[in-house]
């Protein structure tokens, strides 16, 4: 008769290590990526505080088209849009647009907007100096106002990048502001 007692020991414990390791990989993988995309500059994302700008001259020889994208964290009770669907722009000049939201529910309600800009790799050169995304944004209930975003794109941004698309996804946090 033959003994498999070990042998079923070590797979078991290695299938429970693999488990283990499995978990904790998928549990640091949020971080490790946020870590990647910030050393790498992929993913789109912008810095949540204005930029300093130093002053250069427009090149008024070159156009970008910037797009607007405005979406909402599912079941958000909001109505948000961008006041303008697209700009064309000059790099190194400064302009301001705007987006619209509005709380559709009867009791007052805060949300805030995380950007996004596309191609993930241009993010660097799209700079905002005024953003309603850098701060929560209190509505009373059924409050509709403008949010103002003033931005500018470096004069570096590479020559083969004619289109930018700024995007924000605006998320209900009532429940985070009450804590």
């Amino acid at each position: 008769m033959i003994d498999r007692t070990q042998p079923d020991r070590r797979l078991v414990g290695k299938l429970v290590l693999l488990t283990v390791g499995m978990f904790g990989f998928g549990y640091l993988l949020v971080p490790l990526y946020d870590v990647f995309c910030e050393i790498t500059g992929l993913g789109g994302r912008t810095d949540n505080q204005a930029a300093t700008v130093v002053a250069s001259e427009p090149d008024l020889t070159r156009t970008v088209e910037i797009e607007f994208i405005a979406s909402l964290n599912q079941g958000a009770p909001w109505e948000f849009r961008p006041v303008v669907s697209r700009m064309t722009v000059h790099p190194g000049q400064m302009y301001t647009t705007e987006f619209w939201a509005r709380n559709l529910r009867p009791e007052d309600r805060v949300g805030q907007a995380v950007p996004s800009v596309a191609p993930g790799s241009v993010a660097k050169y799209f700079q905002k100096t005024e953003c309603f995304c850098f701060e929560r944004q209190e509505f009373a209930g059924g409050e509709g106002k403008p949010m103002p975003v003033t931005f500018i794109v470096d004069p570096d941004l590479p020559d083969y990048v004619d289109t930018i698309t700024l995007s924000y996804t605006f998320f209900a946090i009532d429940k985070l502001a009450a804590r």
